[in-house]
């Protein structure tokens, strides 16, 4: 695996890039020839919405179906891609979701190789989320971008991702996770305070006050509704462990609270190597782990949500320390299989359409890697991980 992707096609900087934009450009053009952007719909909405203080979380028929899910800051992200024609805004739009992801995964601290080799591995899931015109993307560089930030020891920045994701879809919060890397924890708390009053307020300046308080009670009631809805076994979303477990189960009864509680405590174990927080290799499968974590706990979790699971899978396979174990290998090949390609036409339809997608197993090779680096974190020694940076 590791000489596949030493082969000059994939080590080229260049070529993984143009892809990424040619594939963006193309599958955008796609959606807007079919008139299937729906999602855009709702997230031009928003700003359109918040300006002319509509309630952001009731139904428009007229202008698309299903509910905004999404906080009013919202609407600022959205707005200059808003104000332009569809078939111009949906192009920039999904342009500005491929680069702020690939930015962000450029950032982090790994060899040139390692990063491309990221690029080509997650190429496929961006594509899936990529179709559905999702936000997934830009939440995936929030996270990423807030452990870039505290790994440099720039907390002021790292606090502002983290609040921009909270405010944005709550999935920012997991980059509290990393609270524990930098150094000047006062200074971060009081940037967390700050970008929280500055992003709380910013959205009032297109509309009013008022109605931007009544709009966040409005936002708490519709994810409580969202989250019922969430768990049925016929869902399109509930792409978790949980949710496995309960399509397998035939029971959609059961409680998300034994597996948050139990993956919360797993989690958890990982702060107890306090000596292994100096190695960067420890920090970055961290960073795997919350970027899994999010996602496979998660009940809202659907299809093009895993962009954010399989970056974490991506990092945990680059850093592996060489010869990468075969079990390892084995698990990788199966999230590619399992969890990327699943959706795709690239999977037979008759095993996706009666067993991946009635059983969320999609999920299931993104939960095995999650175990399986709770496992190094809590027992392996991080001087050897290979993460020397350029």
């Amino acid at each position: 695996m590791n000489t596949f992707f030493k082969h000059s096609f994939f080590t080229n900087k260049k070529y993984i890039l143009t892809i990424w934009l040619v594939i963006t450009i193309i599958s955008v053009v796609k959606q807007f020839l079919i008139g299937n952007y729906n999602n855009y719909k709702i997230f031009k909405g928003v700003y359109f919405h918040t300006i002319n203080k509509l309630p952001l979380y009731k139904e428009y028929p007229l202008e698309y179906f299903d509910h905004n899910h999404y906080g009013p800051v919202f609407s600022l992200i959205i707005a200059p891609f808003a104000i332009l024609p569809d078939y111009i805004g949906m192009v920039l739009w999904g342009i500005f979701n491929a680069a702020i992801l690939v930015w962000a995964i450029t950032q982090l601290p790994l060899k040139q190789i390692q990063i491309t080799a990221i690029l080509w591995i997650c190429l496929h899931e961006f594509l899936t989320t990529l179709l559905g015109l999702q936000f997934n993307p830009i939440m995936t560089a929030i996270i990423i971008l807030s452990f870039v930030y505290i790994d440099k020891e720039k907390v002021f920045w790292a606090a502002m991702f983290i609040v921009l994701g909270v405010f944005v879809k709550l999935y920012g919060i997991v980059g509290l996770a990393f609270f524990f890397f930098t150094k000047d924890k006062i200074k971060f708390i009081a940037s967390l305070i700050f970008w929280s009053v500055v992003l709380f307020v910013l959205p009032m300046l297109i509309s009013s006050p008022e109605y931007i308080l009544h709009t966040y009670i409005e936002w708490f009631d519709r994810l409580v509704v969202k989250n019922a809805e969430n768990t049925g076994l016929n869902s399109y979303q509930d792409i978790c462990l949980m949710g496995m477990v309960r399509r397998i189960m035939q029971d959609s009864t059961i409680s998300n609270l034994p597996f948050l509680l139990g993956g919360i405590l797993l989690f958890g174990l990982q702060y107890l190597r306090i000596k292994e927080y100096k190695e960067k290799g420890f920090r970055l499968m961290m960073l795997a782990s919350v970027l899994i974590f999010t996602v496979i706990f998660s009940t809202g979790s659907e299809s093009p949500t895993y962009i954010i699971a399989f970056v974490g899978v991506a990092i945990w396979f680059v850093i592996q320390p060489k010869p990468i174990a075969k079990f390892y290998i084995f698990l990788f090949i199966f999230a590619i299989i399992l969890t990327s390609l699943s959706p795709s036409d690239l999977m037979p339809k008759f095993i996706r359409e009666n067993y991946i997608r009635p059983f969320a197993l999609k999920a299931l090779p993104c939960v095995l890697i999650w175990i399986a680096i709770i496992y190094e974190m809590l027992t392996k020694k991080f001087n050897n991980y290979n993460t020397l940076s350029n």
